[in-house]
């Protein structure tokens, strides 16, 4: 059984060693193509200590954490324990932290966490689960976390300590100015943790300004750590703690001192790291086409100059010589970098007629492309393609928008409630199959963290139905072109979502298999900070692998889009539709009749911008690269990546 420090990551360039390809590097780091991936083989190297300890008649003392990291671990260990016999009748476990003041019973309580994604479903001991308890007195903390301390030492220590990291930079709770001597404490949450924490709490004013947590000191007292870190959210943070200097102002750098600490990250999460953003200046370099483009980008804006202005010295000074020598000269290089480019731009994202499209990023055959644009949420299609969108409505195209999932849970109540109550005033009771009195009665008197019923979700369903109506309707699009899938995963009616199952798959397929289109466009935007876009992609994927014995398949082009969260990078975009004044203008107005979302997005990650900001923010950025790399200048652009499923 492999563990994680025997997998070695994909890396796509060579170099005469270990040193050469991590001398940045400061803390031993693992990267696999996914966060499932990587979960399995840190699951498996915990399972391999328990039972290692089991043959010797030990206990195994693990540290353990809660967030998004950790989850499909327990999951593992959950299959383990069911599947081959692992048993935890020997496993004492204590957690980093739990917010405060906070119940066992709120399901946001960290005890709740555990409970739901571990502790109910082994065999280990309730008097070997150790949570800090977020209902102790304040006169009485002091004495209670001295006594967790003894607790963990009396154990014998921690043998293994699970870790995710925030974006400050904590580990446990131990926010920025956190001392590597501290102990377990209350600390008071940074402000960015909050804003975190807030679509869970359904606000940053429901979210617990304290926390009890371990301290540095403690954590590095562990015999062995592993930190987890998934997606793009993370890169910044694991780059500036994997090879920045060791500060408080960054907690999570004080694990470069530890013996036996290893970082376990996603591509995603990686990807600022110097030895994958720019391996040229680590080592010698495979130069494929895409690393080509990623670097040339790179000196441009390193330069700051166009493409056809770089010369051989700009090369041989930013560790390109080995590029330029394959090449022949700068002048080959830059032309053959501004034709790529150029050659992504295109006003005709479902292929031009008629033309010679060997060197568009789109078929020009057939000349009128059945299209799925499929959405996550109720916004997304209008929020991230809005303008391309309308494009293809225009030119022609049999165009189809499929909302995956109803997005219920981003309509805040005050919302749904003025809902209800213009409609049980117009209405009353009769023909909508919504009591709208219960409605108003429920929101009313809603608890803390009280799940909506099912007549709410409903009724908050198709408030967000309407408003795609009414944007699609703006773009141009017929209402029988628009579907709605509300795939069952999304609807528990908490943020949590059920796992993907094959009755989501199914639907999906099925609108495929219905349409049999030449052209999908979907969400690859992974920053969703809950998931649902990774989801409803994933969905896709499987969709489209069980379709792909079809002959209509044959035909069928699969595009991704981003725009919520992050933009592609210049060198990852295989199409890039250029908007006009008016397009954009329009984009913003479709994006508007989402009202719901509107002033107060919900859920809006490490990002405080409105959705319509944010997307035309972005749009107008992508045509500044292009027009500083000395192509064309246009007022927005809408990127997209071609992917071969």
């Amino acid at each position: 059984m492999k563990s994680a420090l025997e997998i070695k990551p994909d890396i796509s360039y060579k170099s005469a060693g270990k040193f050469e390809e991590t001398r940045f590097e400061k803390i031993h780091n693992e990267i696999f193509k996914s966060s499932a991936e990587a979960s399995i083989i840190v699951a498996q190297e915990i399972a391999q200590l328990i039972r290692t300890k089991q043959e010797k008649n030990k206990s195994c003392v693990l540290g353990l954490a809660t967030g998004s990291s950790p989850i499909k671990v327990y999951e593992e260990l959950v299959r383990m324990h069911r599947e081959e016999g692992l048993s935890f009748s020997n496993v004492i476990t204590f957690n980093l932290d739990e917010y405060y003041p906070m119940t066992k019973e709120n399901n946001q309580s960290y005890h709740y966490f555990m409970h739901q994604h571990l502790f109910n479903h082994i065999d280990i001991k309730p008097e070997n689960v150790n949570i800090p308890d977020g209902t102790v007195s304040i006169d009485e903390l002091n004495q209670y976390c001295i006594d967790y301390e003894m607790n963990i030492k009396n154990a014998g220590g921690l043998d293994f300590q699970l870790l995710g990291i925030g974006r400050t930079g904590h580990v446990g709770f131990n926010e920025p100015g956190s001392h590597i001597n501290s102990g377990t404490r209350i600390i008071t949450l940074d402000h960015i943790t909050r804003v975190d924490a807030s679509s869970d709490f359904n606000g940053i004013d429901n979210v617990p300004k304290r926390a009890i947590t371990m301290g540095v000191s403690t954590i590095m007292r562990s015999k062995r750590i592993v930190l987890m870190a998934w997606g793009q959210n993370k890169a910044d943070i694991i780059k500036r703690t994997i090879q920045g200097d060791i500060s408080s102002e960054v907690p999570a750098t004080f694990l470069q001192n530890h013996p036996n600490a290893t970082f376990v990250l996603d591509q995603s999460a990686a990807v600022e790291l110097t030895r994958f953003k720019t391996p040229w200046l680590v080592g010698e370099c495979i130069w494929t086409q895409e690393l080509k483009s990623k670097a040339i980008v790179w000196l441009c804006q390193k330069t700051k100059q166009s493409i056809l202005k770089l010369t051989d010295r700009d090369y041989n000074n930013n560790g390109m010589s080995d590029l330029l020598a394959q090449e022949g000269s700068a002048y080959d290089l830059n032309i053959n970098m501004f034709n790529v480019l150029q050659h992504t731009i295109t006003g005709w994202p479902g292929g031009k007629p008629n033309t010679d499209d060997s060197h568009r990023p789109e078929r020009a055959n057939p000349a009128k492309k059945r299209v799925i644009l499929f959405s996550p949420h109720p916004d997304d299609d209008v929020i991230s393609m809005g303008g391309t969108f309308s494009k293809l409505i225009k030119q022609g195209h049999d165009v189809h928008v499929v909302y995956q999932t109803s997005g219920n849970i981003a309509v805040t109540d005050d919302e749904a409630l003025k809902f209800a109550e213009v409609a049980k005033d117009f209405i009353g009771e009769a023909g909508s199959g919504i009591n709208f009195k219960s409605v108003i009665d429920f929101l009313n008197s809603k608890s803390e963290n009280q799940i909506d019923s099912l007549e709410v979700r409903k009724l908050k369903g198709l408030i967000r139905r309407r408003e795609s109506y009414a944007a699609t309707r703006y773009i141009g699009l017929k209402d029988e072109n628009t579907h709605f899938l509300d795939l069952p995963f999304y609807e528990t009616g908490q943020v949590k979502k059920n796992p993907l199952g094959p009755e989501d798959i199914a639907i999906v397929k099925d609108i495929i298999a219905k349409i049999k289109p030449h052209q999908v466009f979907a969400a690859g935007d992974l920053a969703d900070p809950h998931g649902t876009h990774e989801v409803c992609l994933n969905a896709i994927f499987a969709a489209m692998k069980q379709l792909k014995p079809e002959k209509y398949m044959d035909d069928c082009w699969l595009w991704l889009y981003r725009g919520a969260w992050h933009e592609w990078d210049i060198h990852e975009i295989d199409m890039a539709v250029p908007l006009s004044p008016s397009e954009v203008l329009l984009k913003r107005h479709a994006i508007l009749y989402h009202q719901s979302q509107k002033d107060r997005v919900m859920f809006q990650g490490n990002d405080s911008r409105e959705f319509w900001v944010r997307a035309e923010d972005r749009n107008k950025n992508t045509a500044i690269l292009y027009d500083d790399l000395g192509l064309a200048e246009y007022e927005a652009i809408e990127a997209f990546k071609r992917f071969d499923y």
